[in-house]
C-alpha cells in the first residue's frame, strides 16, 4: 500500500496505490471526492485518489511518498464509506524496507550472473528474490524492498519474475536507497553481521 501526495505538482490530491495494474485496461468509479480505480476485467481495486483530499486529513503535508497514522487511515476509511463505496483500504502496515538476511544462494538456471537468494526479512518469514550483484552471497545480511515499497527515485517495487524465475522483492544498494555518501560502485548494501533482521531501514540516518 502506498500513500503519495504532492500539492504542488498534483493539486491537492492523496493518490493510494493497492496493487500493480500494468498491462491491464483499467477505469475509475467517483463519487463526491473519491474513486476508486479498478482493472475492468477482473473489477480488483487496484487505487483511491482522494480529490481535497487536506479537507479529509486536515495536517496532510509531503512531497511524494507519505505514511498516515492509524487514525487517518480511519478517516479515509470512513470518507469512502460516506462517498457510498462498499470497501475500504487494505492496508499492511508493516514497513516495506527492512534489513534482512540471505539464508541461500545459488545461480539462476537461465543466467551467468543472476543468482537466486532465499532472504529472511522477518520472524522467520523468508522472501525468493532474484539479484544481480556481484557481492551477493549467503550469510549477508542487506537491506530488502519487500514487494509494496517504493523506492526513493518513485520506483514501486512488485512481484515478478526474471528470466522465469519469481522474484517477490529486490535486495538493494546504497544508491538506490539514497544513503548518503553512496558510493558510486556497483553492488548491495551489505550491512553488518550483528544488524538485526526484520527492522525498518532508516537510510537517510545510515552511516556508511
Amino acid at each position: 500500500m502506498i500513500y503519495t501526495y504532492n500539492k504542488e505538482a498534483v493539486g491537492d490530491v492523496l493518490m493510494v496505490t493497492v496493487a500493480n495494474a500494468a498491462g491491464n485496461k483499467v477505469e475509475a468509479d467517483r463519487k463526491e471526492n473519491i474513486a476508486r480505480i479498478y482493472v475492468t476485467e477482473s473489477n480488483e481495486t487496484v487505487g483511491w485518489n482522494f480529490f481535497n483530499a487536506s479537507e479529509v486529513l486536515t495536517n496532510l503535508t509531503g512531497n511524494g511518498q507519505v505514511f498516515p497514522t492509524d487514525s487517518e487511515k480511519e478517516q479515509l476509511d470512513q470518507a469512502i464509506t460516506k462517498a457510498g463505496f462498499n470497501e475500504t483500504i487494505a492496508d499492511d502496515r508493516r514497513p516495506k524496507i527492512v534489513s534482512g538476511l540471505v539464508k541461500e544462494c545459488v545461480p539462476h538456471p537461465d543466467s551467468d550472473h543472476l543468482s537466486v537468494t532465499q532472504t529472511e526479512v522477518d520472524n522467520g518469514e523468508v522472501l525468493q528474490i532474484v539479484c544481480g550483484a556481484a557481492n551477493v552471497r549467503e550469510g549477508l545480511n542487506v537491506v530488502v524492498a519487500k514487494p509494496g515499497a517504493m523506492m526513493p527515485d518513485g520506483m514501486i517495487i512488485w512481484p515478478g519474475a526474471l528470466r522465469g524465475v519469481e522474484s517477490l522483492g529486490m535486495l538493494c544498494s546504497a544508491r538506490e536507497l539514497a544513503v548518503p555518501n553512496a558510493p558510486e560502485a556497483k553492488g548491495i548494501l551489505e550491512l553488518p553481521t550483528d544488524y538485526p533482521v526484520g527492522e525498518a531501514f532508516d537510510a537517510a540516518n545510515y552511516k556508511l
